[in-house]
């Protein structure tokens, strides 16, 4: 027998969820932040004295087709709603700002869900789920979101159009998939509505 161990694959890939996690650790949570660095790359413009910004059409990239469970275990990808306007609030439980504008997005996702709009929530850095199916419950949160504790599905976004050190931030993405508008920090639903009456106001291509 030899002295020589294989390589373990489940050992890697929870050392590999391991890192991604300890990276995002890194990032803290904030009410407010800058637009990032490499907005150029793809498209936003960021309104002077705000943390809104857009990316006119055709300019935009294309949003990553992020999957996974609900904290309720239904399975969900972001290409299921090609076709509507989404909105993606990513949150923690533990992030202050995040519960501060969780009532002003229940309220514009009440108003426009008939509208053709979906809202998705991306729920990070929460180890435990029951954490997070806590805060939707406390904030009377009716639309579904993904559970992503270790940020992998984070991680797929372009560079630039999603700034891991500030949460919450909100992207509207377009009814042809594409990323069209960004809030970095806790929003009110008057500045929600106004990247998001827009995109909606756009013919699909």
């Amino acid at each position: 027998m030899s002295g020589t161990t294989r390589p373990r694959p489940r050992l890697a890939a929870a050392a590999a969820a391991t890192a991604v996690a300890a990276a995002l650790a890194l990032s803290g949570c904030s009410s407010s932040g800058s637009s990032g660095s490499g907005d150029g790359q793809i498209g936003f413009v960021t309104a002077k004295g705000t943390n809104l910004s857009t990316a006119a059409a055709g300019h935009r990239q294309d949003a990553p087709d992020i999957s996974g469970g609900t904290l309720e275990g239904t399975p969900v990808k972001l290409s299921d709603y090609r076709g509507k306007v989404v909105v993606l609030n990513v949150w923690g439980s533990w992030c202050g700002p995040c519960r501060a504008e969780a009532d002003d997005l229940q309220r514009t996702w009440e108003k426009y869900k008939d509208q053709g709009v979906q809202f998705l929530g991306i729920n990070t850095r929460d180890p435990e789920i029951k954490n997070a199916v806590r805060f939707e419950q406390e904030k009377g949160v009716t639309y579904p979101s993904l559970y992503d504790p270790a940020g992998t599905q984070l991680l797929k976004f372009p560079k630039g159009s999603l700034n891991l050190q500030t949460l919450p931030t909100t992207l509207v993405v377009d009814r042809d998939g594409k990323l069209a508008a960004r809030a970095v920090g806790g929003q009110t639903d008057d500045a929600l509505e106004s990247i998001l009456q827009p995109v909606l106001a756009e013919q699909k291509q």
